[in-house]
């Protein structure tokens, strides 16, 4: 009811136009589709950013000891222009892959030797391929994989320690970086910034009662450009942190921190890291913004219960104990604006499953994990300085994972305001933000089965996500067993532009 009557307000103030704003349904105008299933192949997407798209397809091979694999290009109406097929040993698996301008980078690893490694580029626009095999004797477990200017880094584990794989594709030759060997556990955030050529490392290191963030910045080949440390002199700790791309004269940090607690997020931080430090080393700029500041953080919540917790959060304050908050977010890249950056970032905590065991002499409860349920994704603007200018939120609805990953996809639109979006039973959810203006959370639309207008029901569908692409359109994809009218049902994956227009 809060939110009719904060739309209806604002209808008042502003006319019917806003409305059209608020409710701007996009389109679908593209479809593509391949007659393949989950049972029988697998499928990568990677938007690139001339307007195009490349699908990387495996498909079973039946009694053979390699498996099949072949980038489709498509186009910006997602007409197919060319494949690229080529095999891979069937010990080897796809982890990782990530893109840089319209090169693709897939990273396959030995389900026998996790230290042989297979490397396979492509170029998106000459649909040529390199291959290069890999074998790091020491490494095992990896976690992520980001490209810039040419050069792999991916996060490994070795001996139980965090560090960076460094790879030439060109050539093959690869490194451990020594500048980066961290002891798990250890929460590690990566940028590769292809417009300031710098990768940024984000490290947070605590003793177990304050925690730091450290910052290290590295050149395309991995050589060590600069360290620097961001610390508080309160209570206040700090978790993890983002740090701005896009512009080598502005360097903004910003984050979660906790009151104590090492675990759980009261608020964010911002950090500008060319304002310099103090004589004790506190930086001169480090704001904190409590979610109690915040104008839409709870939204998620029942209006009679916001407000009973914000007024338990405002006596607790007054008193000189403030309120703990408990709340694990997880952060996006910042993007750059106009005006200095907007971060996005999903709340989310984890879901278990109680099974009483009841037996003659004990009672036993057993705790069995089932995933992360994402409440809400918050939206931030700052300016270069680290100034909080606006926060927004999107409710979200039935949605949960295994795997803790972004559910949530971004875009800003050209004409400055932010589109955030996801799909789940194939119904593509979205909300505009337009600062701090209200807007519903409950818009949608149905996935489109075809481009032609026929009545189709989709009886099934299987492992949907969201991409963004390029200007004010997303990318929609997944499996769908669709049932027409008439005819025979057909079982795809199915990838659909959605746009949103001006």
């Amino acid at each position: 009811m809060r939110h009719l009557f904060n739309i209806c307000c604002f209808l008042v103030l502003l006319g019917g136009s806003t409305l059209h704003a608020w409710g701007q349904t996009p389109v679908q105008p593209a479809r593509f589709e391949l007659a393949i299933t989950t049972s029988n192949s697998d499928v990568h997407v990677f938007p690139l950013p001339d307007s195009s798209a490349v699908l990387l397809v495996r498909k079973d091979a039946f009694l053979s000891t390699q498996d099949s694999y072949t980038f489709h290009k498509l186009g910006a109406n997602l007409q197919e222009r060319w494949q690229r097929p080529f095999k891979v040993d069937t010990q080897y698996q796809l982890v990782l892959s990530g893109t840089e301008a319209n090169q693709i980078y897939a990273l396959f690893q030995s389900n026998y030797q996790a230290d042989h490694l297979l490397l396979v580029q492509l170029d998106g626009s000459r649909g040529t391929t390199r291959t290069v095999k890999i074998d790091t004797r020491v490494s095992r477990d990896v976690f992520d994989l980001k490209i810039l200017s040419g050069r792999v880094f991916i996060t490994t584990l070795v001996n139980q320690h965090v560090t960076i794989l460094h790879i030439n594709p060109e050539t093959g030759q690869f490194q451990f970086l020594p500048s980066v060997y961290e002891t798990l556990p250890t929460q590690f955030t990566f940028l590769a910034d292809s417009v300031t050529k710098r990768a940024e490392v984000i490290l947070t290191q605590t003793n177990g009662f304050k925690s730091r963030l450290q910052v290290k910045q590295l050149s395309p080949h991995g050589t060590l450009l600069r360290t620097e440390f961001v610390q508080t002199e309160s209570d206040r700790n700090l978790i993890a942190a983002q740090i701005s791309p896009g512009d080598s004269t502005a360097r903004l940090l910003a984050g979660t921190y906790t009151l104590r607690d090492l675990q759980y997020s009261q608020g964010l931080f911002a950090a500008d890291l060319t304002a310099g430090v103090t004589a004790t080393g506190a930086r001169k700029s480090l704001r904190f913004y409590d979610f109690f500041t915040f104008k839409h953080f709870f939204d998620f919540m029942n209006p009679v219960r916001e407000a009973r917790l914000r007024e338990r959060g405002a006596r607790r304050k007054a008193a000189g104990t403030p309120m703990r908050l408990h709340y694990r977010l997880l952060m996006h890249d910042m993007l750059p604006t106009p005006e200095g950056y907007v971060l996005v970032a999903e709340v989310y905590y984890p879901r278990y499953r109680y099974d009483n065991a009841n037996g003659a002499l004990m009672l036993s409860s057993y705790r069995q994990f089932e995933g992360y349920r994402t409440t809400h994704a918050i939206a931030c603007g700052f300016d270069k300085q680290g100034n909080l200018l606006w926060d927004n939120t999107f409710v979200l609805k039935d949605n949960w994972s295994y795997e803790l990953a972004p559910t949530v996809r971004e875009r800003l639109l050209p004409d400055g305001r932010l589109a955030l979006t996801y799909v789940i039973d194939h119904k593509i959810h979205y909300k505009i933000i337009d600062r701090t203006t209200p807007a519903p959370n409950d818009l949608l639309v149905p996935v489109k089965s075809n481009m032609s207008g026929l009545k189709e029901k989709l009886t099934d569908t299987q492992q949907e996500a969201v991409l963004p692409w390029y200007g004010g359109r997303f990318l929609v994809y997944g499996y769908q067993h669709v049932r027409p009218e008439k005819g025979e049902s057909r079982s795809v994956f199915f990838i659909n532009s959605l746009a949103f227009q001006q």
